[in-house]
């Protein structure tokens, strides 16, 4: 499956998903510049990294969301593209508007870096396919605005229709619901906190991340 990582100024973890692409599909992912006003042809998922686009100015993805690029990517999330976003991915995502909430500072207002274990909240998505619904996995988190925020009414809906796929089964942020990861309405825009991009193979520590890649990658070829 052809895949394609998306490259903003600052970003710091690009290379880290692109790694991991390679090694699940066997190829290398097209490495896309922000200025880019098109996708290429035929990739099967696009990939928004984490890392600090253009600094974390203004708010974290807010700049990185208004990029030429990102008016490419929400027109083929529109038509069915899976896209995933993580950390500061999942920030540019919720500021382009293909998810719902806000980023706020951690309440700690202090950078949090550690291993999270997390419990699949939905393993009926074509993200979670291969997880066990319950299961709980662990990914590292390294993010200073990971606090997922959204009103009462979203969260509501959220819970309601299965678009929460991965929730922090220690909190982080004290959060009421503690949201590590949702789904978009149609199931084919996933954003999250945790990098699952880190736990690839043995040697990162886990093999939880692999999964994620392996049950998309899957319902794509199907």
């Amino acid at each position: 499956m052809k895949t394609a990582v998306l490259v903003f100024p600052g970003s710091n973890c690009d290379r880290d998903i692109a790694v991991a692409l390679e090694q699940v599909t066997g190829t290398a992912p097209a490495m896309v510049w922000h200025a880019e006003t098109a996708l290429p042809d035929g990739i099967g998922l696009v990939a928004v990294p984490g890392g600090f686009s253009y600094g974390d100015y203004l708010r974290a993805g807010a700049i990185a969301a208004r990029s030429p690029v990102m008016r490419a990517v929400v027109e083929a999330a529109g038509r069915g593209l899976p896209v995933l976003g993580v950390c500061n991915g999942f920030q540019v995502l919720t500021e382009a508007g293909l998810l719902p909430g806000a980023l706020m500072r951690n309440a700690a207002l202090s950078f949090v870096c550690r291993d999270a274990p997390l419990t699949v909240e939905n393993a009926d998505s074509a993200f979670t396919r291969l997880y066990e619904q319950g299961e709980q996995v662990a990914f590292p988190v390294a993010h200073h605005d990971g606090n997922y925020f959204a009103d009462d009414t979203t969260l509501d809906r959220l819970e309601g229709e299965g678009r929460i796929a991965f929730r922090y089964a220690t909190p982080i942020n004290g959060s009421a619901r503690d949201i590590a990861g949702i789904l978009n309405d149609r199931g084919n825009v996933l954003g999250m906190m945790p990098h699952p991009e880190r736990r690839i193979e043995a040697a990162h520590g886990g093999t939880d991340g692999r999964r994620l890649f392996e049950g998309l990658i899957e319902t794509v070829g199907a």
